[in-house]
């Protein structure tokens, strides 16, 4: 990234304010100011986040927000009720209370002496979730929103569940936020009163991942916040975005098609993080492009950003399979409008190990997978953080567990842009099953680099509220849509398609083992055909270089480790998936605090034993300052049977050297065709 130390406007910074809430709590904003704002107001960009401003976050905030001040607008970085040093509790994503608190802070900062009455809302992920869901509040002061790496269907399309199958990354995001909630506010901050907000932390943030699995199916639980229920109660401008090793993409073309109001679309090569940080590269000129956004909505300046086409998109070239890529090689392409007339839906029949150009027959003899259950050690993270390195490796070591179907090496180029589906006629031989589809880019060497996938609980065949279990033996036709992605196949590659019956760990497997009967020519893989365009340069708009203000200096004080393994036990006969993220020892020099942020994550099984696959966490925090030293560790661990999940976790907390709290549990969840 290329730090601008000269912005258009200078900026005046405030480390801490308390914006009251109207039950009396008081939450905690660092806010950027243009040294301008107090005699002439300016409008509020909001970000509003549980992820510490104080100190984890902080040089992350510096880079945005600092230049969105120096751009001219009141930037302000709140801690969500419960969280870094804001009072309260926080006990679940996107409660009641978090939105009604968000509405209650647009409406304080419109009344601000520096700013002008406007609001405008930024956010990544948690932050782009609830931009969204208090868009469709309606606020007042709301008048426009970035929303990126989010999703409109907190059931579908969320870290929890995908396709009805439970996910992987449910247990460790759990754990990520057991660990967040085990933190003390600032004492610097809050004053005597931190122990105290510690203390009640620690004791009532509860165990979220007990609540994610009680819900199973899709209920109010998850509809509410899910903004895809009714799009029309959003009215205020969208900009969406994600990056194609993101897990939320899929939600840009969901809500450029279902929203009605001004909106805009970009998906890069990039993983979870804003594309001005973009990793895989190239990163872009992203803050720039909300400055336009920004201006255009909410200072009247024509930018032009409103006559650039509805959707850019980064149209991936081939490249060899890899855990993590510097940079993606590629071209940028763009639609006026979506969904697009410019796509062609073309069908590739499936015969036995082969995909061909002709429409769905009469279904022909079976054919059988029985995937083992350690397939999918190399599928990567079901969301990219690109540390460390969590892409999927070469899908050969998948393949052998799977029913794989080639095309022909093509003698034409394929671009592909959407959502390639699968139709499929099948039978399970169990009522429970789930079954797993991968697209795969595969060279003239045989290497397979995997372009998209979906997964399909089969007993939610027919919709995520009311499953019904399989028949065993009986024929059901089904379709599963595989994410979004735009991607080239070039001359002399072939596109296969590998259907398997696990996909562990990213997906918690079914009960039992499953044999599935896949029906071949009655069974079809559908592409979503985009041919290049010879106008596609001349509808882009040059981004910019990457750029942002300085952020703050973090100093590394003992290194750590990153380390994504798989450890394959043979005299065990066990698998094990092992993730290490240790970012050392570390120093903000300017707030004289030092602090250590590390998890193992093991996800393990032994044979084909279903019963013994486990997941388990290990996230461990310390905040160190003049003789003040705490830290915390969180452990789960998730097992199941054919019929339960059984969820443990233990709670430690230490001031100094002594133990000052601990707590554990031991929950028993029934299954429910899951």
């Amino acid at each position: 990234m290329e730090i601008r130390d000269e912005l258009p406007q200078s900026v005046r910074e405030i480390e801490n304010l308390f914006i009251p809430m109207p039950d009396g709590t008081r939450l905690a904003a660092r806010i950027w100011l243009p040294e301008s704002a107090e005699g002439s107001p300016v409008p509020a960009i909001l970000e509003y986040i549980p992820y510490r401003k104080r100190d984890l976050k902080r040089a992350r905030d510096e880079t945005l927000h600092r230049y969105f001040a120096g751009h001219g607008y009141a930037a302000i970085r709140v801690d969500l009720r419960g969280s870094g040093d804001s009072d309260g509790i926080l006990t679940d994503e996107y409660l009641e209370q978090e939105l009604a608190d968000g509405e209650a802070i647009i409406a304080w900062l419109a009344e601000q002496s520096w700013c002008d009455g406007q609001v405008g809302m930024i956010g990544i992920s948690w932050g782009g979730f609830n931009g969204l869901q208090i868009a469709a509040r309606r606020p007042p002061g709301l008048k426009a929103v970035v929303t990126w790496c989010s999703t409109d269907d907190r059931y579908a399309d969320d870290v929890h569940y995908m396709g009805g199958c439970l996910l992987g990354d449910n247990l460790s995001w759990a754990s990520v936020m057991l660990s967040y909630n085990s933190c003390p506010p600032d004492p610097e901050i809050v004053g005597p009163r931190w122990r105290d907000m510690w203390m009640e932390r620690l004791d009532k943030s509860g165990l979220w991942l007990k609540t994610w699995l009680e819900h199973q199916h899709r209920g109010s639980y998850w509809k509410h916040g899910s903004i895809c229920e009714d799009y029309a109660d959003i009215e205020v401008p969208v900009f969406a975005g994600s990056g194609w090793a993101d897990g939320y993409s899929n939600a840009v073309f969901r809500l450029l098609s279902g929203l009605d109001t001004p909106r805009k679309g970009l998906i890069g090569p990039w993983s979870h993080t804003y594309p001005h940080l973009g990793k895989p590269g190239p990163a872009i000129g992203f803050l720039q492009e909300c400055v336009r956004w920004w201006d255009h909505w909410m200072k009247d300046r024509d930018t032009g950003i409103m006559d650039e086409p509805m959707l850019r998109v980064w149209m991936q070239d081939t490249a060899p399979p890899s855990t993590g890529y510097a940079d993606r090689p590629g071209r940028w392409v763009a639609e006026p409008s979506w969904p697009s007339e410019n796509i062609t839906p073309t069908t590739l029949r499936m015969e036995p190990h082969r995909l061909v150009e002709a429409a769905p027959g009469e279904a022909t003899a079976p054919m059988e997978v029985h995937s083992p259950v350690s397939l999918g050690l190399f599928a990567g993270k079901w969301c990219s953080y690109s540390a460390p390195p969590d892409l999927p490796d070469d899908q050969r070591f998948e393949d052998g567990g799977a029913l794989v179907f080639d095309t022909e090496p093509l003698k034409d180029a394929v671009e592909i842009m959407g959502a390639p589906v699968v139709d499929l006629v099948l039978a399970s031989d169990r009522p429970v099953a789930q079954i797993a589809a991968r697209l795969c880019d595969i060279r003239p060497d045989q290497r397979s680099t995997r372009v998209t996938y979906g997964l399909l609980n089969l007993t939610h065949r027919d919709g995520h509220e009311h499953p019904e279990a399989l028949e065993p033996n009986h024929r059901y036709r089904v379709r599963l849509v595989l994410n979004d992605v735009a991607q080239t196949f070039p001359v002399g590659h072939k596109i296969r398609l590998s259907l398997s019956t696990t996909y562990w760990p990213l997906a918690w497997p079914a009960p039992k083992p499953v044999v599935l009967s896949v029906f071949g020519s009655a069974s079809s893989l559908t592409l979503p055909v985009r041919p290049p365009r010879d106008d596609d340069d001349a509808l882009l708009h040059d981004f910019g270089p990457d750029e942002g203000a300085p952020p703050a200096q973090v100093d590394v004080v003992e290194g750590g480790e990153e380390a994504w393994r798989v450890i394959r036990d043979l005299a065990a006969d066990s698998s094990c998936l092992e993730v290490v993220h240790d970012a050392g020892r570390r120093r903000i020099e300017a707030i004289d605090l030092e602090y250590e942020n590390k998890s193992v994550e093991r996800y393990y099984v032994q044979h084909d034993d279903f019963d013994s696959i486990s997941g388990e966490t290990i996230y461990e925090k310390r905040f160190e300052r003049d003789g003040w030293s705490v830290r915390t560790r969180a452990r789960t661990l998730l097992t199941s049977t054919e019929d339960e999940f059984r969820l443990r976790a233990e709670l430690d907390a230490w001031e100094g050297g002594t133990r000052v709290f601990c707590r554990s549990w031991d929950e028993r969840i029934p299954r429910k065709l899951v």
